[in-house]
């Protein structure tokens, strides 16, 4: 059993520490939204009184935050756990934020004395509920040593990319592959809907040929070939069109600050960008085959 201070238990967050509760795990949560901290309390935490609380008299902290603000915030602001935490505490940041955020972070806890992760996620809603997550870490080996046994209760997949901002890298380039891939995926749907070509035949010919690959096998856009993708539920989100903009968004800041060509990144990124701001941001990022249509 470990303790563990878990800060950010929303729709990604609650589930995983929620995972940690069910494997005998002592979590302390934090959390802005007392609707979201309540949830975790009811399904075995103890409630903290601010990120600083959660992360007093534990082993291990584990952050969910929005952005790399609210990252260097919890972290290094005057009151932050990186001063309210004992010696020897691991801290894993699975958030998805800005490769230099989480660097400046990391740099920040080794002065201090602790060893760190940054350590995203991809799987979802879905992946969190189901413990099968990906975790893409960047880090130490010996932190990663012991932070794995932890993941593993989270996550299906877990590896270790690098040092540390290594984790974040990875995600922003795997989500530009699946933002863009989406987008392609999408346009072939709705020109085979001009063209007279019904969904099903689209999908049992480019699922198992050149065309394949996740957002058409797994996540397929159209309903009735995927029958667990979210657009056999309208659209309803495991992983939202405002976080996929997000991803996009790190993704082109970490090009241009590398001077890397992305102009296929560069296009999926203004695509979700026009997408969430005619209010679609709540919408799975597969519904973005709707605005390729011409709907709302």
């Amino acid at each position: 059993m470990t303790r563990i201070g878990f800060i950010g238990v929303g729709n990604m967050g609650g589930p995983m520490a929620r995972n940690l509760i069910d494997a005998g795990h002592e979590v302390t949560a934090f959390d802005l939204s007392p609707m979201a901290l309540d949830a975790t309390v009811a399904a075995g935490a103890t409630a903290a009184t601010s990120a600083a609380d959660a992360a007093s008299g534990v082993e291990v902290v584990i952050t969910m935050l929005p952005a790399g603000q609210h990252v260097r915030g919890v972290y290094l602001d005057d009151g932050g756990i990186l001063g309210a935490a004992a010696a020897g505490t691991l801290f894993i940041d699975s958030s998805t934020i800005d490769v230099d955020s989480a660097r400046a972070v990391a740099k920040a806890a080794g002065e201090a004395g602790f060893e760190m992760l940054d350590a995203p996620v991809s799987g979802g809603v879905g992946g969190a509920e189901a413990g099968t997550l990906t975790f893409m870490c960047g880090g130490s080996e010996d932190a990663f040593a012991r932070a794995k046994p932890l993941l593993d209760v989270m996550g299906k997949t877990i590896v270790l990319a690098g040092p540390s901002g290594n984790g974040q890298a990875a995600k922003i380039c795997n989500n530009m592959i699946l933002g863009a891939s989406m987008i392609a995926v999408s346009e072939a749907f709705v020109m085979a809907e001009k063209l007279g070509l019904d969904h099903q035949k689209l999908f049992d010919i480019s699922s198992t040929a050149s065309g394949q690959c996740w957002a058409m096998t797994s996540y397929c856009p159209v309903p009735g070939p995927v029958p667990a993708s979210p657009a056999n539920r309208d659209y309803q989100a495991g992983f939202t069109a405002a976080m996929m903009a997000k991803d996009l968004r790190l993704a082109q800041e970490a090009a241009q600050s590398v001077r890397a060509a992305t102009p296929l990144g560069a296009a999926a990124a203004a695509v979700y960008s026009l997408f969430e701001n005619a209010g679609n941001g709540e919408v799975d990022f597969s519904g973005v085959i709707r605005m390729i249509r011409g709907e709302k």
